[in-house]
C-alpha cells in the first residue's frame, strides 16, 4: 500500500489543480491509470497471469487514456499530469519520482528483441508531446522538453534536453548546445537487425552483385 499512497501524494504535490486528497482521489483519473497499472503489474509479475493484466491495462487506457504495459517497472511516487495519450511500453523502466505530461511516449523502434524500451532514471521531467524511442537511457534529474524527439540516442544525468532531435542545453546547471550521445546497441540487437535486412533483402541482389 505504500506506493499507492506515494502515488497519491504526487498528485498533491505536482498538481495544484487538485485541493484534496478526496478531490485527486475521485477525481484524477491519471491517478486511476496508475494504479490499475499497478495492480496489473502485481498480477503480471507475481502470478504469470497472461489475460487479465492486459485486461486491466484496457481499462485504464479507455478510463484514464493512460496506456501502460503491465511488463513495465515503474517507481513509487510516479505522476502523470491529464494523461491523455500517454503509452508506455513493456519494457519500459521508470525510476523513483517521475513526472510525466500528456501524450508522451516511450516506445519501441520496432529493431530491437528483448529491451527495446527505454529506461528513465529518477527525477525525471518529461514534458508534453515527448518522444523517446528504442532502449535508451535517461539518466537521473534530467528533463525533457516538449514535443522534444529522441530516437536512440541516451540523455546523461542533470541535463536538459529540448527539439527535435534533441539537443542538451544545459548540464550541470551550465547552458551548453550539445548534441545526444548515440545509444550502443547490444550485439544481440545487432544481429536481429542484420537477419532483419537479410530477410527483406530482393532475391537476386547478392547474385547480382557478384556478377
Amino acid at each position: 500500500m505504500t506506493v499507492f499512497w506515494g502515488d497519491l501524494k504526487a498528485v498533491l504535490r505536482n498538481d495544484p489543480a487538485a485541493k484534496s486528497y478526496l478531490e485527486a482521489l475521485l477525481c484524477h483519473t491519471p491517478l486511476h491509470g496508475i494504479w490499475l497499472y499497478r495492480i496489473a503489474q502485481f498480477l503480471h509479475t507475481r502470478f504469470r497471469l497472461p489475460i487479465i493484466p492486459r485486461l486491466l491495462s484496457v481499462i485504464a487506457r479507455f478510463w484514464a487514456g493512460v496506456e501502460i504495459h503491465p511488463g513495465a517497472r515503474i517507481g513509487k511516487n510516479f505522476f502523470i499530469d491529464h494523461g491523455t495519450g500517454v503509452v508506455i511500453g513493456e519494457t519500459v523502466e521508470i525510476g523513483d519520482n517521475c513526472v510525466m505530461f500528456h501524450n508522451v511516449t516511450l516506445g519501441g523502434t520496432g529493431k530491437h528483441r528483448g529491451k527495446r524500451h527505454p529506461t528513465i532514471g529518477s527525477n525525471v521531467f518529461i514534458g508534453t508531446g515527448a518522444t523517446l524511442l528504442g532502449p535508451i537511457t535517461v539518466g537521473d534529474n534530467a528533463k525533457i522538453g516538449a514535443n522534444s524527439f529522441i530516437v536512440m540516442h541516451d540523455v546523461p544525468d542533470n541535463c536538459t534536453v529540448i527539439g527535435t532531435p534533441g539537443r542538451i542545453v544545459k548540464l550541470d546547471g551550465e547552458r551548453v548546445n550539445l548534441p545526444l550521445v548515440p545509444t550502443i546497441p547490444s550485439p544481440r540487437s545487432i544481429a536481429i537487425v542484420i537477419s532483419n535486412e537479410k530477410v527483406a533483402e530482393p532475391r537476386g541482389t547478392g547474385r547480382a552483385a557478384n556478377d
